[in-house]
């Protein structure tokens, strides 16, 4: 059993986020919003189908994948994106390519989610605890 499934996690703290929104083109107000709430994620498996669901009380989304295969993602702040995910030991390696390609490294343990988000050399770490 993968150290993820049956939990979810909770943002705990978020480094450099809003710098990482800005490189991504995401409006103050857009930005505002994404640095005020607190998401909880949760990543679901049925069969060789992945699904990754981030709730707050702003907005919730879910992307549903097979690792490995290219799908369309419509990301929080509206951009449409093609997406690859890989598994690699406990990590998801996700990237996102479009006007502003970036990468989301998810690493998962038994009490906590640490993403990585990258985009033209500006990095944000954001660190969930499972709840």
């Amino acid at each position: 059993m993968a150290v993820w499934e049956g939990k979810k996690y909770k943002l705990e703290k978020s480094e450099n986020f809003d710098e990482y929104m800005k490189e991504l083109g995401v409006g103050m107000v857009m930005r505002k919003m994404g640095n005020s709430v607190s998401p909880t994620v949760e990543l679901k498996k049925d069969g060789e189908t992945y699904t990754f669901t981030t709730t707050s009380t702003f907005k919730t989304s879910s992307i549903n994948f097979k690792l490995g295969q290219e799908f369309d993602e419509e990301t929080l702040d509206g951009r449409k994106v093609k997406s690859v995910i890989t598994l690699e030991g406990n990590k998801l390696v996700q990237e996102q390519k479009g006007d502003k390609p970036s990468t989301i490294i998810r690493e998962f343990t038994d009490s906590e989610l640490v993403t990585t988000l990258t985009i033209n050399g500006v990095k944000s770490v954001r660190l969930y605890k499972a709840v």
